[in-house]
């Protein structure tokens, strides 16, 4: 077998496409529309760790359908670029005082590096960088669009806190409620904070998921993030007493009432009824003027406890409810009853209003939390099967009854329903299951008998009718917390005017650069170190030429990658973020693939300043992505012991003479292989840079689209590289052998167009495992031959010159040509030649495949049968046996029943 000399083969082709600029795309107007496909990768973070195996996944998958389309006549934008704001080069920086742009250019120098070890097919002349100038400057200028719509304000809102570094955290710097950095517990610290107005875009980003070719889940998931409901929003007034002074007007029990209100928004207003207790968060802006002096001990303390825990650990169902009560009393606007007004942990200041009507016969938080406290339970909602028992096993009866008796009760007569309730008590007072399913309406005045539908319809036009709430829409989305107390951010273009207020700098004044800084620690203050950069900080107002002081927060690190789509279009210039033809000629991007794990908030974030230019006519489509993909994780083997805590690969070996049992090396504990993901700590990353070095980048390349369908996970196994390696090798060899310019034999020829054919579809539909299967197979049968028919040679070469392309070039130049492959015209393929002469038969005894054979296509069923019986399997499981009958399907199976 040949050498297949991939060491000297890959650089040559490198240098030859860098050269020439194989890979330069322009806006040639001679590609009509529908020949102009935009497929973007989800672009890197350039840490300091480089690529891992799992990076160019999606990569290989995306080159090679670029590559294929190329070849099909299309015009294909395929950019790479680098999304270079980010914690790891700042919190460098703390430590080291080194800037993070040296850090991050020689990181995005590594990446590159890497990158282009693989030979994809980028132009990289469109190659933009998140952190420089020039980028940055139309983020600040995005950034000034959404303020002069009113869709940029400042609030007070709570960050992560670490007291002993004295910084505001990312969520992603939280690792289990501590500081990664210092292992200090995290509090709560609200501070000045600049927001996107995301919700006022809430119903379309729900909307018009729908027109997307998206995969169902990520849509779900952004459905489920958006969260929208309907229901109604509800005012309790404040009781102005604890309810023993004189009653006020319209309340049944004396509980004299405030015009100020807590306001919450309820699903089930069909349920007011039931409303006994209700929770406030402790970040809600009443929580001191309804805590009574004997409770503010209490009540201090607990909302500094709420203010050292996660959302997740206070949303924790699993965990026992905690809560105090602030002394104060709310009135409940369908009974007057006064009621208690609660703080609780379980209950956040960022969902709905901050505050809810607790109900614990029908929800089980409120539930767990009556119980824990001794709160009252009021069942309101009586099941189907309930009701159905009222009627003698009729529902519809039952409710009927129920009806009747409840709009006597509003009339004054209250003996029909008093009986009702005689009679059957578990139904009106029982509430051990606290469901929130629907039902009837049981003690709940005007609702009596009511389904749940009809109910919540009648209890939300009475609220209306009496001005005490009304019809709402609600989503669980929140306004998006944009602004971060860092550095290394995109400084925000405003500044804070004592005679003017908050006024934006002038575009032509754009980019804004943070200031060269002497040190990167936080402030202590909450704000970010450019506060500490006086002569920064204090300019004139761009409005009024008084003294002014910059804004010092920055921007996250998501502004960048909300719309570095369109600076591929056009990123050189400097006059706009894109120019409008440039923008007409490619958008949307009609195939974008990347990890799940952005399946909300990047997606969601840059679909939401898309529809922003979208309404400001600079974007000429409501979405960005018409089509994602979502390629599935590479893995790794690791080992896991009983306790299922994992061990390092390092620290583990094969037991002595039981191949495939692996033991711990320093306690000879007995591991079981499972597959994980690959992390530094488990010793199991695949650094490409090393396969590369001993199996080269088509290797890799192949392997990785080999492992299995893109958008499922796969464990890397060297092993399997090296199959894709010998598979290689075995090309290089086979197109060592002469050409013939003689005819393909008829077997080949079909062969070829067959694999052509599955090729095509299987490359079209990101099918790759299956169509380097197919290659495999022409391979094989090629390698017999003693002549290379020319003709069928080239075809193949250009098929698997988008999967392994240094090797395609290498041998399309060895072919005598002087083009690139990578110009050269897909093959198609002659349907009739795809078709089979023979067909496979199946051979079973009643029901069971005993054998099969081959025969010829739709051959006769009486042959088909004849033949069934001569084979061994048939034989073998007929024998001494009476056969009852035949049944033969034509091409398929001939099945003997025998007795």
């Amino acid at each position: 077998m040949a050498n297949y000399p991939f060491e000297t083969i890959e650089p040559k082709w490198q240098r030859y496409w860098e050269e020439h600029k194989t890979f330069r795309i322009t806006e040639d107007p001679s590609f009509p529309a529908d020949k102009r496909v935009y497929v973007l990768d989800m672009f890197p973070y350039p840490s300091a760790q480089g690529l891992h195996v799992g990076h160019p996944e999606g990569y290989t998958a995306t080159d090679i359908y670029c590559r294929y389309l190329r070849m099909n006549g299309y015009n294909v934008l395929h950019p790479m670029g680098f999304d270079a704001f980010g914690l790891p080069a700042e919190n460098y920086a703390i430590k080291t005082g080194t800037h993070p742009s040296i850090t991050t250019n020689a990181n995005i120098e590594h990446f590159t590096r890497q990158i282009k070890s693989f030979g994809f097919c980028y132009d990289w002349e469109r190659c933009i960088t998140t952190c420089t100038p020039d980028y940055y400057k139309w983020t600040q200028w995005i950034f000034l669009q959404l303020y002069k719509q009113g869709l940029a304000y400042e609030a007070e809102a709570p960050i992560n806190w670490c007291p002993a570094c004295l910084t505001g955290l990312a969520n992603e710097e939280v690792k289990d409620g501590k500081c990664e950095r210092c292992g200090t517990p995290v509090t709560r610290k609200t501070i000045r904070q600049w927001i996107l107005k995301i919700t006022a875009y809430a119903e379309r980003l729900l909307q018009d998921l729908d027109e997307l070719d998206w995969p169902e889940s990520v849509k779900a998931m952004q459905k489920n993030w958006i969260g929208k409901s309907e229901g109604a929003e509800v005012t309790f007034k404040i009781a102005d007493t604890d309810g023993k002074g004189a009653a006020a007007q319209g309340t049944a029990d004396g509980a004299a009432a405030s015009e100020e209100g807590i306001t919450v928004y309820t699903t089930r207003p069909d349920t007011l009824f039931g409303a006994t207790y209700m929770v406030i968060a402790p970040e809600h802006k009443l929580v001191n003027r309804l805590t009574t002096a004997e409770q503010k001990e209490a009540v201090d303390a607990y909302v500094e406890q709420a203010a050292k825990k996660s959302d997740l650990e206070r949303t924790d169902l699993a965990k026992t409810k905690t809560g105090v009560f602030t002394g104060s009393y709310a009135v409940n606007p369908v009974n007057g009853a006064k009621i208690p007004v609660w703080i609780s942990d379980y209950i956040l200041i960022s969902y709905g209003t901050g505050a809810i009507m607790a109900v614990p016969a029908h929800d089980e938080r409120d539930w767990d939390f009556a119980k824990a406290f001794d709160l009252p339970v009021i069942k309101t909602v009586a099941s189907k099967e309930e009701i159905a028992a009222l009627g003698d096993g009729d529902e519809a009866k039952g409710a009927a009854l129920l009806r009747e008796a409840g709009q006597k009760a509003l009339a004054g007569d209250s003996s029909a329903y008093d009986e009702l309730v005689r009679r059957f008590p578990d139904i009106f007072t029982k509430a051990e299951n606290c469901t929130a399913a629907d039902g009837y309406s049981i003690n709940s005045g005007l609702c009596i008998g009511l389904s749940t539908e009809k109910s919540k319809k009648a209890m939300t036009e009475d609220l209306n009718n009496k001005g005490i709430g009304k019809k709402a829409v609600n989503y669980k989305l929140r306004d998006w917390i944009f602004s971060r107390q860092r550095y290394w951010g995109e400084p925000i273009p405003l500044v804070h005017c004592e005679k003017c207020g908050c006024v934006p700098l002038d575009e032509k004044d754009l980019p804004l650069m943070p200031p060269e800084v002497q040190s990167y620690q936080p402030t202590g203050t909450g704000e970010s170190p450019l506060a500490h950069v006086e002569s920064w900080v204090h300019c004139t107002c761009p409005k009024c030429g008084g003294k002014a002081k910059r804004e010092t927060n920055t921007m996250p690190q998501w502004a960048g990658s909300c719309w570095y789509y369109l600076r591929y279009l056009d990123p050189h210039n400097d006059k706009e973020f894109a120019s409008k033809e440039k923008i007409e000629y490619w958008m949307p991007v009609d195939l974008y693939v990347g990890g799940a794990e952005h399946a909300v908030l990047h997606l969601l974030y840059a679909r939401f300043w898309h529809k922003v230019l979208y309404d400001l006519n600079l974007v000429n489509t409501k979405e960005p992505f018409q089509r994602l993909v979502n390629q599935g994780m590479i893995t790794s083997f690791a080992f896991q012991r009983k306790n299922k805590t994992l061990v390092p690969t390092d620290e583990v070996r094969e037991v002595q003479g039981k191949p495939g049992v692996f033991e711990e090396i320093a306690t000879g504990e007995v591991l079981e292989r499972v597959i994980a993901k690959m992390s530094k700590s488990l010793k199991n990353v695949i650094n490409p840079d090393d396969v590369i070095r001993e199996y080269g980048a088509d290797s890799v390349r192949m392997y990785e689209m080999f492992m299995g369908p893109l958008e499922v996970s796969k464990p890397w196994s060297t092993q399997g590289l090296v199959g894709i390696h010998r598979f290689l090798e075995k090309v290089w060899t086979v197109s060592e052998k002469p050409l013939s310019d003689e005819k393909a034999s008829g077997e080949l020829t079909k062969l070829l167009h067959k694999t052509i054919k599955k090729v095509s579809t299987d490359t079209a539909s990101l099918n790759f495992n299956t169509a380097i299967s197919q290659m495999m197979i022409f391979i094989n049968e090629t390698s017999k031959a003693e002549k290379l028919a020319k003709e069928v040679w080239e075809n193949f070469v250009i098929m698997l010159s988008v999967y392994a392309p240094h090797l395609g070039e290498e041998l399309w130049q060895k072919l005598g040509k002087t083009e690139t492959v990578s110009r050269a015209v897909w093959p198609s393929w002659d349907e009739q030649l795809c078709k089979d002469d023979n067909c496979t038969i199946v051979v079973q005894v009643n029901g069971k495949i005993r054998d099969k054979f081959e025969a010829a296509l739709n051959e006769g069923k009486e042959t088909l049968e004849k033949l069934a019986l001569q084979t061994e399997g048939a034989k073998r499981f007929t024998d001494g046996k009476e056969i009852v009958k035949v049944i033969t399907v034509p091409n398929k199976l001939v099945n003997i029943v025998v007795r």
